[in-house]
């Protein structure tokens, strides 16, 4: 399955029907009044959020999606039909924005959850409606209105608590895999991953955390370089980046400066967002020809956060570091949870 997480679409609300001039025509009724019923209503547009998608590429070859038009009205005061409305699934984390003025229209990010994207035309009215004292038998009715046409860009947000960042075979994918029951690309060479990859971590009361790995940020990622400026936007929604430095680079220092730059560059918050620093692949250093303590306390001053030497491959440090990253999430919860009672 391809991963597509930006569409463009059209939409196309139903128009309402038209209301009709009719009168009565019946036996034995001499004066038979106006019966022209109304026009019903177009079928809207609307988005509907669903668990089990999780791409967009339902809009890669179809992009024009329009809802019925209602009926015309008809005779006896009958109103004509409604049109029926189209509902479109998407993911979970999907935000429709207008294409023209790129205002956001809505963020559907809870399963079930509805978007009305474009309302159908209301139906005209039936010369019944105008019926009065002073004209007993009008002879014209309206017309109904158009639905609205709205050109949409559709942008998929992954939905994780944890994103794990880091330059290309920081060995991210290996982490997730080892985390979890994801099963990544993996390979000796930089960006390998050219997908975010998602893996559901279980704590130890048995609850799932779900893990993001996004593809390798290189130097210049927040301006379009590689691939990171397309997947960025993926950790927009995390709570906790988990920064996975190789530690067997020759300038660690650099490649932590490089993330952490791109990530302020972006903006939106990313910087300002708790953050976890590994150092991955200790397995593959000589200890007596590099000081992996040394670096840990130079990382430490530069970020004020605990910094953990672990290996994705053997499972070394990875214990520990995990129980950080749930008391970092509980103390997220505790805090949002004191929010909702002050505010109540």
């Amino acid at each position: 399955m391809q991963f597509i997480d930006q569409a463009k679409i059209e939409v196309e609300a139903g128009n309402g029907g038209d209301g009709i001039v009719a009168f009565r025509r019946e036996k034995y009724v001499p004066a038979g009044g106006p019966s022209g019923g109304n026009g019903g209503k177009g079928g809207s547009v609307l988005f509907v959020a669903k668990e089990n998608l999780q791409t967009l590429l339902d809009f890669r070859y179809n992009h024009l999606f329009k809802a019925e038009n209602g009926s015309r009205g008809g005779p006896n005061n009958c109103t004509g039909a409604n049109g029926k409305d189209l509902i479109i699934e998407v993911p979970c984390g999907t935000v429709a924005y207008n294409a023209e003025t790129d205002d956001i229209i809505g963020d559907l990010v809870e399963p079930g959850q509805t978007l009305l994207v474009a309302e159908g035309g209301k139906g005209g009215l039936g010369n019944k409606y105008f019926l009065s004292n002073r004209n007993r038998a009008p002879e014209y009715a309206l017309p109904g209105l158009a639905g609205e046409i709205k050109s949409l860009r559709l942008e998929l947000k992954l939905l994780a608590e944890v994103g794990i960042i880091g330059l290309p075979n920081a060995g991210k994918s290996t982490l997730i895999s080892a985390l979890s029951a994801a099963r990544p690309k993996i390979a000796d060479y930089p960006f390998t991953t050219l997908i975010p990859n998602l893996g559901v971590v279980r704590k130890p009361t048995g609850d799932g955390t779900v893990f993001a790995d996004i593809p390798g940020l290189i130097e210049g990622a927040s301006q379009g370089a590689g691939l990171g400026h397309d997947f960025l936007r993926h950790i927009e929604r995390t709570r906790v980046l988990l920064h996975l430095i190789d530690v067997t680079s020759e300038d660690v220092i650099g490649d932590f400066n490089i993330i952490q730059q791109e990530l302020q560059v972006y903006g939106r918050g990313l910087a300002e967002r708790p953050q976890v620093l590994a150092l991955n692949k200790i397995d593959a250093v000589d200890r007596e020809t590099k000081d992996l303590e040394a670096l840990a306390t130079q990382l430490n001053h530069l970020c004020y956060s605990p910094v953990f030497l672990i290996s994705a491959v053997t499972g070394t440090g990875l214990e520990a570091m995990l129980q950080y990253i749930w008391s970092i999430l509980d103390q997220l919860n505790a805090l949002e949870v004191s929010e909702k009672i002050s505010t109540e």
